[in-house]
């Protein structure tokens, strides 16, 4: 008869279960233990008792990135993009609102047409150009008056590249192209009451001065206030990325009005 006991080695019960993967005394685990079917988990998955999953120093598995934090850009734009009266008003009547909202979209087109326009009125804010340019015939003005716009305008982009480029080597994450074009219309915007004041009652107007002053801080202001929320900088880091735009703007008023 066959009803004896199996020795260590074969195949009948014990601890070493099918095949003989354990010996007799040996701890379960050595051996499958007939236990896990062809088929089931992964025994060395993340998350099975005695595998862990490493995760880095400080990083929290459950936030999945979508946290905001200082210095980091949000996820996408804040509202829609603007209609170009809304842009022009929002930046003098609502600016901070108008400036984050603004940081992810271009605006090359209000931007680019109301640097031109500042440009062909700029000559006639400044008392010798507008002699020049009254005196001459009107072959020798229009040039005269387009050049100077041309000037302006390629003036305005590359002030505008400068600051970008100080804001971030200073910390800030914005993109180029909403950043200068938002500074050229600052910059135009700005100065366009004095130059207004200016054609008519000219350069050197002691009101005329005082008003170009007073449109220089309002500039400086809206500036850095809006390199403030381009780049999510501090305003001590936004006014040095604006510095030498500003500079270079009170410059200009300077020429035109002293």
């Amino acid at each position: 008869m066959n009803g004896g006991p199996a020795g260590p080695g074969g195949h009948g019960g014990g601890y070493g279960g099918q095949g003989g993967y354990g010996g007799h005394g040996e701890p379960e685990y050595f051996g499958d233990g007939g236990a896990q079917p062809h088929g089931g988990a992964d025994p060395y998955a993340a998350d099975n008792p005695g595998h862990t999953q490493a995760f880095a120093i400080g990083e929290d598995p459950y936030s999945q990135g979508e946290t905001y934090q200082a210095g980091s850009a949000p996820a996408g734009p804040i509202g829609p993009r603007l209609h170009w009266k809304d842009l022009l008003r929002g930046i003098v009547l609502s600016p901070q609102q108008t400036f984050l909202q603004m940081r992810d979209y271009t605006m090359w087109g209000p931007a680019l047409i109301v640097t031109f326009v500042y440009g062909l009125l700029a000559v006639f804010g400044f008392d010798g150009a507008r002699k020049d340019a009254i005196n001459a015939t009107l072959s020798n003005a229009i040039p005269i008056v387009l050049i100077t716009a041309v000037a302006m305008m390629i003036s305005a982009f590359v002030l505008g590249v400068v600051t970008h480029t100080l804001a971030r080597q200073l910390g800030g994450d914005g993109a180029w192209q909403p950043t200068v074009g938002l500074s050229m219309l600052i910059m135009s915007l700005t100065d366009a009451p004095r130059l207004i004041v200016a054609m008519f009652a000219g350069g050197d107007a002691g009101f005329v001065q005082v008003l170009g002053w007073a449109t220089w801080v309002a500039g400086g202001v809206l500036l850095t206030l809006m390199v403030s929320k381009s780049h999510d900088l501090p305003w001590p880091k936004a006014l040095g990325a604006s510095a030498i735009q500003l500079i270079a703007l009170l410059s200009i008023v300077k020429l035109g009005t002293f």
